[in-house]
């Protein structure tokens, strides 16, 4: 088959053979790696083949605009992966097999990075960077934590004290430092994430520090940084000199 003859097909017909090989989801992946595939060539490589009348591609595409996102996807239940026309019990169950490896995945890193922050000094943000990451399961909200140290910048725990929006107002001083005491905690890091994606800090997120810090020298418990962070990057107070 002529790329003119793929041109004509019908999307609805079209199988991966009909594909050129330069455009098959597990020849491009070969060839680029998988950064280079769409979500629905990566989804359509899990899927392997089509049904009648439709394409391993447009099943995943059909799961995409089903459930809205990959994220939404990977937290659908089996149940929930077999009403999508095209997708029987054996494609639902290679989905939610690769999905529950992805968050055990995640789960092992959680409990690594763990393990790293209660047996070594946190002496540079970047160490509690993804583990702050690894903590907030919904970026498309502000999560504001707090981290608890011991006297050797030992991790004691962390604290989840709001989900929403970190405004001044919001940020409790109260519940912040109630969960450093309750942790017995003589440091503390304070962080959050910004849904846009810029870490860069806003007017709103240095009155949050100032007074975090000020409380901090009240309450005995000192504030050794604040760290915003998103899915690529990271702004830390302490880093820039800000604190």
């Amino acid at each position: 088959m002529t790329n003119k003859d793929y041109k004509f097909k019908s999307d609805k017909s079209l199988t991966m053979h009909d594909l050129p090989l330069s455009e098959r989801p597990r020849e491009k992946l070969q060839q680029l790696g998988p950064d280079k595939l769409s979500n629905p060539e990566l989804l359509a490589i899990i899927i392997r083949s089509g049904t009648k009348g439709d394409s391993a591609i447009s099943i995943a595409q059909k799961l995409l605009a089903h459930f809205g996102s990959m994220e939404k996807l990977s937290e659908a239940c089996f149940a929930d992966l077999t009403e999508v026309k095209g997708l029987g019990p054996a494609k639902a169950a290679q989905l939610f097999a690769c999905f529950e490896i992805t968050k055990r995945v995640k789960s092992d890193a959680i409990k690594e990075n763990e393990n790293k922050l209660k047996t070594s000094p946190v002496t540079n943000p970047i160490y509690a960077v993804d583990y702050i990451r690894n903590k907030i399961s919904d970026f498309s909200k502000e999560n504001y934590l707090i981290l608890s140290f011991d006297t050797r910048n030992r991790l004691l725990g962390v604290d989840n004290v709001s989900v929403g929006t970190a405004t001044a107002s919001l940020v409790h001083m109260r519940e912040t430092f109630k969960a450093a005491v309750k942790r017995h905690a003589v440091q503390i890091i304070a962080a959050h994430n910004h849904p846009s994606g810029d870490c860069e800090p806003s007017d709103e997120d240095l009155k949050i520090t100032k007074r975090l810090t000020e409380a901090g020298k009240i309450m005995g418990i000192e504030v050794i940084d604040h760290i915003i962070v998103t899915k690529t990057d990271y702004y830390s107070f302490k880093e820039k000199g800000m604190m």
